[in-house]
């Protein structure tokens, strides 16, 4: 018998405005927003944020708040039970990620360490 693992990766209202605000004024309409995890960065691995219409069946489609995220299954390894978040601040604005499998990160938030 095999054991389902459920995922999980959800955006704030914050995040979830600015995705479908970001994708109604992009000509490509099969465009969805994509988070993912890369080597790298001062902690390790590094956050990724892009919109993208190239996705399949490596890809998991989460909806949250009437906005679509696309994220593949290695990245979900590292990010499952994660919350995106849209930062709208005076000097930036950028998404953020509070990842509960991160053991570290460095000072910009933009990369981390995972938990072992």
């Amino acid at each position: 018998m095999s054991k389902e693992i459920i995922t999980s990766l959800n955006l704030t209202d914050s995040a979830s405005l600015r995705i479908k605000n970001v994708i109604s004024n992009n000509e490509d309409s099969a465009a969805k927003f994509r988070v993912y995890v890369t080597g790298g960065g001062c902690s390790g691995f590094q956050y990724g944020f892009d919109f993208d219409s190239n996705y399949g069946d490596e890809d998991i489609i989460f909806n949250e708040n009437g906005a679509e995220l696309v994220i593949d299954k290695v990245s979900i390894m590292y990010l499952n039970g994660s919350v995106v978040d849209f930062e709208d601040k005076l000097i930036e604005s950028s998404f953020k990620v509070n990842n509960p499998n991160a053991a570290s990160s460095c000072g910009c938030g933009t990369s981390f360490a995972p938990k072992q």
